[in-house]
């Protein structure tokens, strides 16, 4: 029925001049506005994540996908002439940044004529829920914007339905090449953004304040719940002994609690089933020998009792070869190896099967440059990780998309 209300409303949305479509877009991007401390409370509740990040990073961060897309749909007609509307667009999002991955699939949709069909991850719906109502506020033609609910299989479902135009998928790799799968053969267009093991190289001469931070930022964030999180950091050798006393340091300053204090920098992990997969990979470490670092746990308070907390954690000794280096382990944990050329930085960043993100932190320019363009990785910052932006492009190579 979803499908079909898209279908129907396609002719009639996708006829709309630019400008039109730009004042429903500008509309919802003010209600967003309007129902901000809403959504930031309900994405901390619903994915876990502190309410920190929801209010200053999720919520701003959708807010600005649907004005720099309306701002797109007003100059279609002049600046992308000739380009048509894909048709009913198929959209599947997961749990770890509901909003905001919302926003990055409805609103380029909804700019260039499109109608879509959201399918929200099983375990965070209320923020897509809450979003309809936006919708019906800001007075988008019934059909244009369509959000079923369910478990994988309707996601299964809604992947391989004959009435779709183009899936865009964001998840796991294993399910984006199962849905590749399905629609080989079928002219279905596919877009899709999946797992990574990105990398942060740091040079000799970087500041390693800074560095520290960017580690806290790029694998602490949202618990290490991040497709792009710098999980890998390649040191070079001669600074390694100060950066990991740094890091070692800072790890002792974060704070684990309550999604809802305002003064945590972690909170839970997702699921009880993600925590002891997180706690699967540590443990394996472990048993190979690795040097493990951790930060202090949950406090034994209300609203932190029988929480599915995992303390920030500190890898150092394993191989390029091991299973944590090679793996997405899509928690907090953070795995140290060291280099001594750009050469072998480069070499030993590419070596996984991943192409999602990295960043080089470096002093010179010209090095952090050269070494960011030899990075199998979508997406490259310097001297900074993690900085999205409306504005910029975003996706991966090889299994990340």
């Amino acid at each position: 029925a979803a499908v079909a209300a898209a279908a129907g409303a396609l002719p009639a949305w996708k006829a709309l001049p630019g400008h039109a479509r730009a004042r429903f877009m500008y509309a919802i991007a003010r209600g967003l506005q309007k129902h901000a401390k809403l959504l930031s409370v309900l994405e901390a509740l619903d994915n876990g994540k502190t309410i920190r990040e929801t209010r200053d990073l999720d919520v701003p961060l959708a807010i600005r996908h649907f004005y720099h897309h309306a701002g797109w749909a007003q100059v279609m007609d002049s600046e992308v002439r000739g380009y048509e509307a894909v048709g009913v667009v198929g959209a599947i999002i997961p749990w770890n940044f509901p909003l905001l991955m919302l926003a990055w699939k409805v609103a380029p949709a909804l700019a260039t004529g499109c109608t879509i069909v959201l399918k929200p991850a099983p375990s965070t719906r209320l923020t897509a829920w809450a979003f309809c109502q936006i919708v019906l506020e800001a007075g988008i033609p019934a059909g244009v914007v369509n959000v079923v609910s369910g478990d994988n299989d309707m996601a299964q479902h809604l992947s391989t339905h004959p009435g779709l135009d183009k899936i865009a998928f964001t998840g796991s790799t294993p399910v984006g090449r199962s849905i590749r799968k399905s629609l080989a053969g079928t002219g279905c267009k596919l877009t899709m953004e999946l797992g990574g093991k990105s990398a942060m190289v740091v040079f000799q001469g970087a500041d390693l304040d800074s560095a520290t931070e960017g580690c806290v930022d790029a694998i602490w964030m949202n618990q290490g719940q991040v497709c792009c999180a710098g999980s890998r950091l390649l040191v070079q050798e001669s600074i390694a002994p100060l950066l990991l006393a740094k890091l070692r340091r800072r790890l002792t300053t974060l704070r684990l609690g309550n999604s809802m204090d305002k003064c945590v920098d972690m909170a839970a992990i997702h699921t009880p089933a993600q925590l002891e997969k997180i706690t699967r990979y540590v443990e394996l470490g472990r048993a190979e020998g690795a040097q493990i670092d951790q930060a202090p746990g949950a406090p034994d308070v209300a609203g932190c009792k029988g929480g599915s907390f995992f303390p920030a954690t500190l890898i150092t000794g394993l191989q390029t070869a091991s299973r944590l280096s090679q793996e997405e382990i899509f928690g907090p944990v953070l795995l140290v190896q060291t280099f001594r050329s750009p050469e072998e930085a480069v070499q030993i960043a590419n070596h996984t099967p991943y192409g999602l993100s990295a960043s080089v932190w470096a002093e010179s320019v010209g090095v952090a440059l050269d070494t960011a363009s030899k990075l199998q990785a979508g997406v490259v910052w310097v001297n900074c990780h993690n900085m999205f932006d409306a504005a910029a492009g975003f996706g991966g190579c090889k299994q990340s998309g």
